[in-house]
């Protein structure tokens, strides 16, 4: 075990991070910006209202994107978590994302700047995410969106978080879940990070990173094989039978594609995986650097959310407009 993996060295690690990635966030015209990142992919406009949702955890802020005027009303929700490793709270990282499925899939898109390590170590980010689905879920029709066609989705440790809201969902009788999105996630942290190899020498996640986020997030390494953890871990072998259908998005790359492959399988064995992507030659967190290749796999993910809360045809044969189904 190298010295990054004991906690109070990950933990102070991971503060000198959070600390610089502010100051990226506020450099004026930086790529790590907020303005950098709200001024990609302009053709999507940027409709937002921020607001906080109350969690047993600490209150949540959330910024909620609306889908284009003459949408279908009330909308479907789709509630995405960001990446960062647990430790970075970065929500802007994924403005671009969120805008692009709210026009794409016409959904609204509630942003979530959830809790992070070390100062609110496991288990309370999975259990405010979940608290955030569930409350979205209850709450949504006072806000004009429909609580009963919901998805969630994430990068990174976000996704882990969407696959958590998911297990907890399954586990605990709901909310009904759609469809969970789970983007490059990190799904076996029981594995060391020096234990993992990826497709190239390289990679963009390096071991000892992987070392820093796991032990912040999870000090007590007994812990790491959770369930909520580590789904993809060989000590979790409940049934899944029933639980939210994926899409699972892995990147060729990417030190953490093998336990995301492994995950897509176990939920493919229990008839939960609509799909597995493999974003060829790309590394981890690809989309936040690379259009082209954003793009193409923003519009898989917008595809499969729109199918996936598409309203059911009333029983009488008419479209949600009023038209016959045949025209």
């Amino acid at each position: 075990m190298s010295i990054l993996a004991r906690p109070a060295v990950a933990a102070h690690a991971a503060k000198t991070l959070q600390s610089l990635t502010r100051l990226a966030s506020r450099r004026s015209g930086g790529p790590g910006s907020t303005a950098a990142r709200q001024a990609r992919f302009p053709a999507y406009p940027r409709d937002v209202t921020e607001s906080t949702v109350p969690t047993s955890v600490a209150p949540a802020p959330v910024t909620v994107y609306a889908p284009p005027a003459g949408t279908a009303s009330p909308p479907p929700v789709h509630v995405n978590f960001h990446g960062g490793g647990y430790v970075l709270s970065m929500p802007a990282i994924d403005d671009a994302l969120c805008r692009f499925l709210a026009v794409e899939a016409g959904v609204v898109v509630v942003n979530v700047r959830y809790v992070v390590a070390p100062q609110h170590p496991f288990p309370a980010p999975p259990i405010q995410a979940y608290e955030v689905v569930r409350w979205v879920a209850e709450h949504g029709a006072e806000h004009g969106w429909d609580g009963g066609r919901l998805t969630v989705g994430g990068q990174s440790a976000g996704g882990a978080l969407a696959a958590a809201v998911a297990r907890q969902a399954h586990e605990g009788g709901g909310p009904p879940i759609a469809l969970q999105v789970l983007h490059y996630p990190p799904l076996d942290l029981a594995t060391p990070g020096r234990d993992k190899r990826a497709a190239v020498a390289r990679p963009v996640l390096r071991p000892w990173m992987a070392e820093v986020f796991d032990a912040a997030y999870v000090p007590d390494a007994r812990e790491r094989a959770h369930r909520l953890v580590s789904p993809a871990g060989a000590s979790d072998t409940a049934d899944l039978t029933g639980i939210t259908p994926a899409l699972v998005i892995t990147a060729e790359h990417d030190l953490l594609r093998n336990e995301a492959v492994r995950y897509a399988e176990r939920l493919d064995a229990a008839g939960a995986l609509v799909e597995h992507h493999d974003v060829v030659g790309a590394d981890h967190g690809y989309d936040a650097q690379d259009d082209e290749r954003a793009r193409r796999v923003y519009a898989l993910i917008a595809r499969h959310v729109r199918q996936a809360t598409e309203a059911p045809a009333p029983a009488d044969g008419t479209t949600a407009d009023g038209a016959t189904a045949d025209g």
